[in-house]
């Protein structure tokens, strides 16, 4: 009878387990990948709430225009008539096309997302296209990516699905041609929300289909309210004149403002007016003042000397000077004709800048400009 077959019981030496380790850190790396993915697989997908979102910006860090952005529409900062507008058509369940226009960093995307969020809850990146100025949207986009989207449903799910078309006044007009008949052809499934800064740019044909809305530059008191209370939230050292100086820069420009704040906040322990001009590029009042004094009091040559060794010395262009001088100008008492002089050289001296014109020749132009304006001043009429 012969003997039974010897089986090698399996090694537990501590030769074969080091055996059985990753050869490296990549191969670790992997293995603890693939682990991951297997605990994964058995587990929901699942969607994280609003508060949850904000904790998870907080850890990570987020741009404070990403972090404190309106995550309802009773959120948005102003344009209150365009929100509760958009609510009733929700309510009423007959939201149309629409059409967002105005300058940048005034609420639109915002107000999309918030709508986004009103119809969909948490999950609602899986019922919208989001198209922006970064991604190609020639006719090819249109008729494929943004038609197939238009096609389709999501699973489980009644009503309409939302395309964002952001900065959309950059299409090429074969583009939004090819998206008008996109838009008739799927009214039933979509919704587009269009959002551009010039109106004008986008075709009759499209504006006719959609309500549309101007967004306008936000006032100084809503920009002031936000501002506060991120530099509450933050703990940003920010002095009256460093605030001042924010809100003047801005200009009605949300983005503008929260983004200049986290620079000084991030470069400046302090931030004032010096270090908002600093971070923004921008001339300080005092230089501006310094140059137009000099242009209409001093001599040629040493005017043109003075704003020659500031330029190098504070790195500004010729053409913030001239932005500066303008707003400068309100403030300085000039009879008429000298006034209407100097504006009309002004915007003529910052057009042959944009058209590549020498700086150079441009300032010397203009300080000829500024002693025909202070002569014409010392004239009665």
């Amino acid at each position: 009878m012969s003997e039974p077959m010897q089986i090698d019981q399996p090694v537990t030496t501590a030769a074969a387990a080091a055996a059985t380790k990753p050869a490296n850190a990549m191969a670790a790396l992997m293995a603890n990948a693939k682990g991951k993915s297997k605990e994964a697989d058995g587990d929901d997908t699942k969607v994280l709430s609003d508060a949850e979102i904000k904790a998870f910006n907080d850890r990570e860090g987020l741009p404070w225009v990403e972090k404190y952005r309106p995550h309802s529409l009773d959120e948005v900062v102003s344009h209150k008539d365009i929100t509760s507008t958009i609510e009733k058509f929700i309510e009423a369940g007959r939201l149309p096309h629409l059409l967002l226009y105005g300058p940048p960093g005034t609420g639109k995307t915002s107000t999309v997302l918030a709508l986004a969020r009103r119809l969909y809850g948490p999950p609602y990146k899986k019922h919208i296209l989001e198209l922006n100025a970064s991604d190609d949207r020639g006719i090819d986009v249109v008729r494929e990516q943004i038609k197939n989207f238009a096609m389709t449903k999501v699973l489980f799910s009644k009503g309409f699905k939302l395309v964002i078309l952001d900065e959309a006044d950059m299409m090429t007009q074969a583009a939004q041609s090819a998206l008008r008949r996109v838009i008739e052809t799927h009214t039933k499934n979509v919704r587009f929300c269009i959002l551009c800064n010039y109106v004008n740019k986008i075709t009759p044909a499209i504006q006719s289909r959609c309500t549309r809305f101007r967004f306008s530059p936000l006032p100084e008191k809503e920009v002031q309210r936000k501002v506060d209370e991120v530099v509450e939230k933050e703990g940003v050292n920010i002095t009256d004149d460093g605030k001042d100086a924010l809100l003047k820069l801005s200009r009605g420009d949300m983005r503008r403002a929260l983004n200049v704040l986290q620079a000084c906040h991030a470069a400046y322990d302090v931030v004032d007016e010096t270090a908002v001009y600093n971070c923004t590029g921008n001339p300080h009042p005092k230089d501006i003042e310094r140059v137009v004094q000099s242009m209409m009091s001093d001599e040629f040559g040493t005017s043109y000397s003075l704003i020659t060794s500031l330029k190098i010395e504070k790195g500004l262009a010729l053409q913030d000077l001239i932005s500066g001088a303008y707003e400068f100008l309100d403030t300085v008492e000039l009879p008429k004709q000298s006034r209407i002089y100097l504006l009309d050289h002004l915007g003529s001296t910052e057009h042959r800048l944009s058209v590549g014109g020498s700086e150079k020749m441009q300032l010397t132009a203009l300080l000829g400009a500024f002693k025909i304006a202070v002569e014409l001043s010392q004239k009665k009429i």
